[in-house]
């Protein structure tokens, strides 16, 4: 083993908290930093197209590629899980949508200081948002925010259908209220990706004071006594030790953080001594309450040549396709993973949404796949709030072997019966005017599925991750909390969780706009500590 510098603070994992933790802690050139990162350098042209997302589900090289356990409610599946091994983390490879979520999912964390109007002067610091700044929004932030580049006219008849339907037109839904239909918005600028790497890491990296090693897979947090003072790490073959003066943090997400902890010791101990580890702190909810929200698609046949497969169906389509993007960053490779959305309530007696619907103008057989070889698009839902719990922990003590992962979907009836009047009401959405002029018929699942009792036995069938795992090193007040409402592994010193494993409960809509807002309130926590 080699002794590298000692730094005074070391994060671990440079994604979408790490890269906004380590510029905001290197700002002000007092303190030395080291950032780890397990993956590569985020060098590949498809991180930075839009659409390219679609090109990076399954490529290992960039892509942690989780495989979970057999789910109990999805007929003995097993969940495949992208997550992001590459400098920008999950924001490098996710579907670019930008949603923050509800004033009622962070005033329902009940932790102080990280309700809505906390949280929301850290969305506009992050925020550089196109349409300008208002009560809401902010400009002058490292994360860009725009309008899709292009409207298109299925997604204008998505929007007329559900306006037909009773919901109201809605351009923000990071604005007063979620409620409503409209284009998403994405984390892009001019056609090309803005991930935290590109917004946050990559000014920061000229700074002296803030290293950034890739391809350092973090083995275990070094501990003297009950503080933790290093990291010790893997590189190229070489084990190395990195020391921390002041606060190791945690920025791995929510499947490798509670990871890299139970493999320090810090965990249950039932789990954990079975495996040789030997503890440092029994913290029986390391790994637990883990969610997420269940995504489930639905395809249609279109009866006009106006969808991406059409558009791929040739090459001299494919041609132009690609000579729109690379000379005015316009056309399909532009899109995010949701071009128009609603957000609903699937019973009018709720008082606010608690399903999402995600229309893009194309179709595939199956998630990262092939395009169907005809006019298609697809239209899925997705839960809002989900009140079914999972866990992720070792499978051994080795740590490059995945983690067990177990999201237990369906498990609470209120999931369950979200997800059949989610899908219903997108049938219903699909067959109104003037959306409805476009449909030959339903792909996917079609008419053999009508009862209730059909359609979750069709969720339990096609049900998947709609990848915005949540919560498995929870933040609260009480002793059983994983973290302190300062980000603090209770019992422990000198270290910190920041990133999407510490929130209470799963925010209603894509995780990645809250993460940031979390890594810089987390950031002026620690400089706040620091004096």
């Amino acid at each position: 083993m080699t002794d590298t510098t000692t730094y005074d603070y070391i994060i671990v994992g440079a994604g979408s908290a790490g890269c906004v933790l380590a510029n905001r802690l290197t700002a002000n050139g007092r303190h030395r930093v080291l950032l780890l990162e397990a993956g590569p350098r985020d060098t590949d042209f498809w991180i930075h197209v839009p659409l390219g997302y679609g090109k990076l589900f399954t490529r290992t090289d960039v892509n942690w590629a989780y495989e979970g356990e057999p789910e109990p409610n999805l007929n003995g599946r097993r969940v495949f899980t992208p997550r992001g091994k590459v400098l920008g983390g999950s924001s490098s490879i996710n579907g670019l949508v930008y949603i923050r979520g509800q004033r009622e999912d962070f005033d329902g964390w009940g932790v102080p200081g990280w309700g809505f109007d906390d949280l929301l002067p850290y969305f506009r610091k992050s925020e550089d948002q196109s349409r300008g700044a208002d009560a809401w929004h902010g400009v002058g932030g490292p994360l860009a925010v725009s309008d899709l580049p292009d409207k298109h006219e299925l997604c204008e008849a998505f929007i007329d259908s559900a306006q037909a339907l009773g919901v109201p037109q809605n351009d923000d839904f990071n604005g007063a209220n979620q409620e409503g239909t409209g284009y998403y918005q994405a984390t892009a600028r001019n056609g090309r990706r803005c991930s935290t790497a590109t917004g946050y890491l990559r000014p920061a990296e000229k700074r002296p004071n803030l290293r950034v090693e890739v391809e350092a897979l973090a083995t275990r947090i070094l501990f003297e006594g009950s503080r933790a003072s290093g990291i010790e790490y893997r590189q190229r073959g070489a084990t190395h030790a990195a020391r921390a003066a002041r606060e190791v943090i945690l920025a791995g997400g929510t499947f490798n953080s509670p990871q890299l902890l139970q493999l320090s010791g810090v965990g249950p101990r039932a789990l954990l001594e079975p495996h040789g580890i030997s503890m440092v702190r029994d913290v029986p909810e390391v790994g637990e309450n883990l969610q997420d929200h269940l995504y489930v698609r639905t395809f249609w046949r279109c009866n006009k040549a106006i969808t991406l497969n059409d558009d791929m169906m040739s090459w001299w389509r494919q041609a132009k396709i690609g000579l729109q993007y690379l000379l005015f960053k316009r056309g399909p490779l532009t899109v995010s993973a949701g071009y128009a959305a609603a957000f609903v309530r699937t019973r009018p007696e709720l008082a606010r949404p608690d399903a999402q619907l995600y229309f893009i103008n194309f179709s595939t057989a199956k998630r990262g796949g092939y395009l169907h070889p005809f006019s298609g698009f697809t239209c899925s839902v997705s839960q809002l709030q989900a009140e079914s719990r999972g866990w992720v922990r070792l499978r051994d003590a080795d740590p490059a072997s995945p983690p067990a992962i177990l999201y237990n979907y369906l498990a609470a009836e209120a999931d369950r019966r979200m997800m059949v009047e989610g899908l219903k009401f997108a049938r219903r959405l699909v067959n109104t005017p003037p959306l409805s002029g476009y449909v030959v018929n339903e792909e996917h699942p079609g008419p053999r599925v009508q009862s209730d009792d059909e359609w979750l036995a069709f969720c339990r069938e096609a049900g998947d991750t709609v990848f915005h795992p949540t919560s498995t090193c929870r933040m609260g007040t009480d002793d059983r909390s994983v973290v302190d409402p300062r980000l603090r592994v209770r019992g422990l010193e000198g270290l910190r969780v920041v990133d999407a494993s510490v929130m209470p409960a799963v925010p209603s809509g894509n995780i990645n706009a809250a993460v940031i807002a979390v890594a810089e309130k987390g950031a002026d926590l620690v400089l706040e500590d620091a004096g």
